[in-house]
Protein backbone atom coordinates (compact mmCIF):
# COMPACT_ATOMS: atom_id res chain seq x y z
CA UNK A 1 0.00 0.00 0.00
CA UNK A 2 1.44 3.37 -1.00
CA UNK A 3 1.01 6.48 1.13
CA UNK A 4 -0.08 9.75 -0.44
CA UNK A 5 -1.42 12.89 1.26
CA UNK A 6 -2.10 10.95 4.43
CA UNK A 7 -4.14 8.31 2.59
CA UNK A 8 -3.22 4.81 1.58
CA UNK A 9 -3.70 4.14 -2.13
CA UNK A 10 -2.89 1.35 -4.50
CA UNK A 11 -3.14 1.17 -8.28
CA UNK A 12 -5.29 -1.70 -9.50
CA UNK A 13 -5.70 -3.71 -12.69
CA UNK A 14 -8.78 -5.82 -13.36
CA UNK A 15 -10.61 -7.26 -16.33
CA UNK A 16 -13.98 -6.51 -17.88
CA UNK A 17 -14.44 -9.45 -20.20
CA UNK A 18 -11.19 -9.45 -22.13
CA UNK A 19 -10.54 -5.74 -21.54
CA UNK A 20 -7.95 -4.71 -18.95
CA UNK A 21 -9.02 -1.70 -16.89
CA UNK A 22 -6.91 0.49 -14.63
CA UNK A 23 -8.20 1.74 -11.31
CA UNK A 24 -6.99 3.17 -8.04
CA UNK A 25 -8.06 2.00 -4.61
CA UNK A 26 -8.05 4.62 -1.85
CA UNK A 27 -7.82 2.74 1.42
CA UNK A 28 -8.22 3.76 5.03
CA UNK A 29 -5.80 3.25 7.90
CA UNK A 30 -8.44 1.51 9.97
CA UNK A 31 -11.13 -0.88 8.82
CA UNK A 32 -13.51 1.18 6.64
CA UNK A 33 -17.12 1.63 7.62
CA UNK A 34 -18.01 1.15 3.94
CA UNK A 35 -16.44 0.78 0.51
CA UNK A 36 -17.56 2.78 -2.52
CA UNK A 37 -17.06 2.22 -6.22
CA UNK A 38 -17.14 5.52 -8.08
CA UNK A 39 -18.52 5.17 -11.62
CA UNK A 40 -17.47 8.23 -13.59
CA UNK A 41 -19.27 10.32 -16.18
CA UNK A 42 -18.81 9.83 -19.92
CA UNK A 43 -15.43 11.11 -21.04
CA UNK A 44 -14.25 12.06 -17.52
CA UNK A 45 -10.99 10.34 -16.45
CA UNK A 46 -10.65 8.76 -13.03
CA UNK A 47 -7.91 11.20 -12.01
CA UNK A 48 -10.56 13.91 -11.80
CA UNK A 49 -12.22 12.05 -8.92
CA UNK A 50 -9.02 11.44 -6.95
CA UNK A 51 -9.36 14.26 -4.43
CA UNK A 52 -12.96 13.35 -3.68
CA UNK A 53 -11.94 9.70 -3.24
CA UNK A 54 -9.12 10.69 -0.86
CA UNK A 55 -11.58 12.83 1.08
CA UNK A 56 -13.96 9.88 1.41
CA UNK A 57 -11.17 7.76 2.83
CA UNK A 58 -9.66 10.39 5.10
CA UNK A 59 -12.66 12.33 6.34
CA UNK A 60 -15.39 9.68 6.18
CA UNK A 61 -13.51 6.37 6.59
CA UNK A 62 -14.98 5.07 3.33
CA UNK A 63 -12.55 3.25 1.05
CA UNK A 64 -13.07 4.09 -2.61
CA UNK A 65 -12.26 2.59 -6.00
CA UNK A 66 -11.99 4.84 -9.05
CA UNK A 67 -11.19 3.56 -12.54
CA UNK A 68 -11.26 4.36 -16.25
CA UNK A 69 -13.60 2.72 -18.72
CA UNK A 70 -12.13 0.56 -21.48
CA UNK A 71 -10.16 2.27 -24.26
CA UNK A 72 -10.20 5.57 -22.38
CA UNK A 73 -7.63 7.55 -20.36
CA UNK A 74 -5.42 5.20 -18.27
CA UNK A 75 -7.30 2.14 -19.56
CA UNK A 76 -6.45 2.93 -23.22
CA UNK A 77 -4.36 0.22 -24.86
CA UNK A 78 -4.03 1.43 -28.43
CA UNK A 79 -5.20 4.08 -30.90
CA UNK A 80 -8.73 5.15 -30.04
CA UNK A 81 -9.85 4.77 -33.64
CA UNK A 82 -9.35 1.00 -33.29
CA UNK A 83 -11.68 0.77 -30.28
CA UNK A 84 -14.95 -1.17 -30.54
CA UNK A 85 -16.22 0.06 -27.16
CA UNK A 86 -19.83 1.17 -26.79
CA UNK A 87 -21.69 3.08 -24.11
CA UNK A 88 -23.23 -0.24 -23.05
CA UNK A 89 -19.73 -1.68 -22.55
CA UNK A 90 -18.86 1.22 -20.26
CA UNK A 91 -22.13 1.43 -18.38
CA UNK A 92 -22.92 -2.25 -17.97
CA UNK A 93 -19.85 -4.48 -18.30
CA UNK A 94 -17.10 -2.14 -17.03
CA UNK A 95 -19.19 -0.87 -14.14
CA UNK A 96 -20.06 -4.43 -13.17
CA UNK A 97 -16.41 -5.47 -13.31
CA UNK A 98 -15.34 -2.55 -11.11
CA UNK A 99 -17.99 -3.32 -8.51
CA UNK A 100 -17.05 -7.00 -8.48
CA UNK A 101 -13.36 -6.13 -8.15
CA UNK A 102 -14.01 -3.84 -5.19
CA UNK A 103 -16.10 -6.47 -3.45
CA UNK A 104 -13.14 -8.82 -3.74
CA UNK A 105 -10.77 -6.26 -2.23
CA UNK A 106 -12.77 -5.57 0.93
CA UNK A 107 -15.40 -7.96 2.21
CA UNK A 108 -17.99 -7.83 4.97
CA UNK A 109 -18.47 -4.07 4.98
CA UNK A 110 -21.33 -2.16 3.31
CA UNK A 111 -20.90 -1.62 -0.43
CA UNK A 112 -21.83 1.77 -1.87
CA UNK A 113 -22.19 2.79 -5.49
CA UNK A 114 -21.52 6.46 -6.22
CA UNK A 115 -22.39 7.33 -9.80
CA UNK A 116 -21.75 10.55 -11.71
CA UNK A 117 -23.94 11.04 -14.80
CA UNK A 118 -23.61 7.75 -16.76
CA UNK A 119 -22.32 6.22 -13.53
CA UNK A 120 -25.68 6.47 -11.79
CA UNK A 121 -28.13 5.23 -14.40
CA UNK A 122 -26.98 1.78 -15.53
CA UNK A 123 -27.39 -0.36 -12.41
CA UNK A 124 -30.70 -1.95 -13.52
CA UNK A 125 -28.79 -3.67 -16.34
CA UNK A 126 -26.24 -5.21 -13.99
CA UNK A 127 -26.11 -8.30 -11.76
CA UNK A 128 -25.98 -8.97 -8.02
CA UNK A 129 -27.94 -5.84 -7.17
CA UNK A 130 -28.85 -7.32 -3.80
CA UNK A 131 -25.21 -6.93 -2.74
CA UNK A 132 -25.42 -3.12 -2.90
CA UNK A 133 -26.08 -1.33 0.38
CA UNK A 134 -26.44 2.25 -0.85
CA UNK A 135 -26.60 4.17 -4.14
CA UNK A 136 -25.81 7.87 -4.60
CA UNK A 137 -26.53 9.11 -8.12
CA UNK A 138 -25.22 12.61 -8.85
CA UNK A 139 -26.19 14.66 -11.91
CA UNK A 140 -27.51 11.46 -13.45
CA UNK A 141 -30.60 10.86 -15.54
CA UNK A 142 -32.02 10.39 -19.03
CA UNK A 143 -31.24 13.52 -21.05
CA UNK A 144 -32.82 14.55 -24.34
CA UNK A 145 -31.48 17.21 -26.66
CA UNK A 146 -34.76 19.13 -26.40
CA UNK A 147 -34.73 19.09 -22.60
CA UNK A 148 -31.72 21.33 -22.05
CA UNK A 149 -32.21 24.98 -21.12
CA UNK A 150 -31.08 27.73 -23.47
CA UNK A 151 -28.41 28.48 -24.54
CA UNK A 152 -26.98 25.03 -23.77
CA UNK A 153 -29.65 23.47 -25.98
CA UNK A 154 -27.94 25.03 -29.01
CA UNK A 155 -24.56 23.67 -27.91
CA UNK A 156 -26.02 20.17 -27.50
CA UNK A 157 -27.74 20.31 -30.89
CA UNK A 158 -24.45 21.32 -32.53
CA UNK A 159 -22.66 18.44 -30.82
CA UNK A 160 -25.17 15.77 -31.82
CA UNK A 161 -26.12 16.98 -35.30
CA UNK A 162 -23.67 19.46 -36.80
CA UNK A 163 -20.19 18.78 -35.43
CA UNK A 164 -20.05 15.40 -33.75
CA UNK A 165 -21.13 13.06 -36.58
CA UNK A 166 -18.83 14.31 -39.36
CA UNK A 167 -15.91 14.69 -36.97
CA UNK A 168 -16.38 11.14 -35.72
CA UNK A 169 -16.67 9.74 -39.24
CA UNK A 170 -13.47 11.49 -40.31
CA UNK A 171 -11.34 10.77 -37.24
CA UNK A 172 -12.64 7.29 -36.44
CA UNK A 173 -13.41 8.49 -32.89
CA UNK A 174 -15.01 11.58 -31.37
CA UNK A 175 -12.12 14.13 -31.24
CA UNK A 176 -13.53 16.13 -28.35
CA UNK A 177 -10.24 17.75 -27.36
CA UNK A 178 -9.65 19.32 -30.76
CA UNK A 179 -13.24 20.49 -31.04
CA UNK A 180 -13.62 21.88 -27.53
CA UNK A 181 -16.17 19.25 -26.52
CA UNK A 182 -14.25 17.65 -23.66
CA UNK A 183 -12.12 14.53 -24.03
CA UNK A 184 -11.84 12.15 -26.96
CA UNK A 185 -14.12 9.12 -26.79
CA UNK A 186 -14.42 5.99 -28.94
CA UNK A 187 -16.73 6.16 -31.95
CA UNK A 188 -18.99 3.39 -30.65
CA UNK A 189 -19.50 5.25 -27.39
CA UNK A 190 -20.34 8.45 -29.25
CA UNK A 191 -22.85 6.86 -31.63
CA UNK A 192 -24.74 5.00 -28.92
CA UNK A 193 -24.69 8.02 -26.61
CA UNK A 194 -25.99 10.17 -29.47
CA UNK A 195 -28.82 7.72 -30.16
CA UNK A 196 -29.89 7.76 -26.52
CA UNK A 197 -29.81 11.53 -26.18
CA UNK A 198 -31.71 12.21 -29.40
CA UNK A 199 -34.48 9.63 -28.86
CA UNK A 200 -37.46 10.25 -26.59
CA UNK A 201 -37.14 6.76 -25.15
CA UNK A 202 -33.46 7.31 -24.32
CA UNK A 203 -31.93 3.79 -24.24
CA UNK A 204 -35.25 1.93 -24.64
CA UNK A 205 -34.50 1.05 -28.26
CA UNK A 206 -31.34 -0.82 -27.27
CA UNK A 207 -32.97 -2.99 -24.58
CA UNK A 208 -32.87 -6.62 -25.64
CA UNK A 209 -30.19 -5.84 -28.23
CA UNK A 210 -27.08 -3.99 -27.03
CA UNK A 211 -28.52 -3.75 -23.52
CA UNK A 212 -29.72 -6.72 -21.45
CA UNK A 213 -33.22 -6.73 -20.02
CA UNK A 214 -33.26 -4.42 -16.99
CA UNK A 215 -34.35 -5.28 -13.47
CA UNK A 216 -36.11 -2.10 -12.39
CA UNK A 217 -36.88 -3.65 -9.00
CA UNK A 218 -33.46 -5.17 -8.36
CA UNK A 219 -31.98 -2.34 -6.28
CA UNK A 220 -33.62 -2.41 -2.88
CA UNK A 221 -30.95 -0.42 -1.07
CA UNK A 222 -31.55 3.29 -0.33
CA UNK A 223 -30.98 5.51 -3.38
CA UNK A 224 -30.09 9.19 -3.08
CA UNK A 225 -30.72 11.16 -6.26
CA UNK A 226 -28.80 14.45 -6.41
CA UNK A 227 -29.47 17.23 -8.92
CA UNK A 228 -27.30 20.31 -9.41
CA UNK A 229 -29.44 23.41 -9.79
CA UNK A 230 -27.26 25.04 -12.47
CA UNK A 231 -26.61 21.81 -14.42
CA UNK A 232 -27.60 22.52 -18.02
CA UNK A 233 -26.61 19.09 -19.37
CA UNK A 234 -28.81 17.06 -17.02
CA UNK A 235 -31.06 19.61 -15.31
CA UNK A 236 -33.06 18.66 -12.22
CA UNK A 237 -36.13 17.69 -14.28
CA UNK A 238 -34.05 15.10 -16.14
CA UNK A 239 -32.45 13.90 -12.91
CA UNK A 240 -35.86 13.18 -11.41
CA UNK A 241 -36.51 10.89 -14.38
CA UNK A 242 -33.92 8.56 -12.83
CA UNK A 243 -36.28 7.82 -9.95
CA UNK A 244 -38.24 5.33 -12.05
CA UNK A 245 -35.11 3.22 -12.60
CA UNK A 246 -35.11 2.24 -8.91
CA UNK A 247 -38.70 1.24 -8.27
CA UNK A 248 -38.16 -0.90 -5.18
CA UNK A 249 -35.70 1.44 -3.46
CA UNK A 250 -36.31 3.96 -0.70
CA UNK A 251 -35.45 7.14 -2.63
CA UNK A 252 -34.48 10.59 -1.44
CA UNK A 253 -33.85 13.73 -3.49
CA UNK A 254 -31.47 16.64 -3.09
CA UNK A 255 -31.02 19.78 -5.17
CA UNK A 256 -27.61 21.38 -4.67
CA UNK A 257 -27.83 25.15 -5.12
CA UNK A 258 -24.42 26.84 -5.60
CA UNK A 259 -25.73 30.01 -3.94
CA UNK A 260 -26.32 28.12 -0.70
CA UNK A 261 -22.57 27.44 -0.51
CA UNK A 262 -21.41 30.84 -1.77
CA UNK A 263 -20.16 29.21 -4.96
CA UNK A 264 -20.16 30.94 -8.34
CA UNK A 265 -21.46 27.81 -10.03
CA UNK A 266 -21.14 24.03 -10.15
CA UNK A 267 -22.68 22.70 -13.35
CA UNK A 268 -22.63 19.12 -14.58
CA UNK A 269 -18.98 18.11 -14.33
CA UNK A 270 -17.77 20.04 -11.29
CA UNK A 271 -19.57 18.49 -8.26
CA UNK A 272 -16.38 16.49 -7.61
CA UNK A 273 -13.94 19.36 -8.21
CA UNK A 274 -11.98 20.44 -5.15
CA UNK A 275 -13.13 24.03 -5.62
CA UNK A 276 -16.61 22.73 -4.77
CA UNK A 277 -15.48 20.71 -1.77
CA UNK A 278 -18.06 22.49 0.38
CA UNK A 279 -20.84 20.36 -1.12
CA UNK A 280 -19.18 16.97 -0.64
CA UNK A 281 -20.53 16.23 2.82
CA UNK A 282 -24.07 16.91 1.64
CA UNK A 283 -23.64 14.71 -1.44
CA UNK A 284 -23.12 11.64 0.75
CA UNK A 285 -25.08 12.66 3.88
Amino acid sequence: MNIHAGIGYEDQWFYSGGQKLRGRFFGTYTRPRAVAVLHGATGVPQRYYAKFARWLAEARNIACLTYDYRDFASSARGPMKTSTATMADWGVHDQQAARDHLRGLVEEVPLWVIGHSLGGMMLPFQKDLDQIDRVIAIASGPAHVAGHPYPYKLYAAAYWYAVGPPATYLAGYMPGKRLGFGNDIPAGVFWQWRRWCTKRGFFAGDIGAQLPMPDWYGVKAPVKVVAIKDDALIPPKSVWGLMDYYRAADKTQLVVDPDAYDLDGIGHIAPFAEVNRAIWADLIA
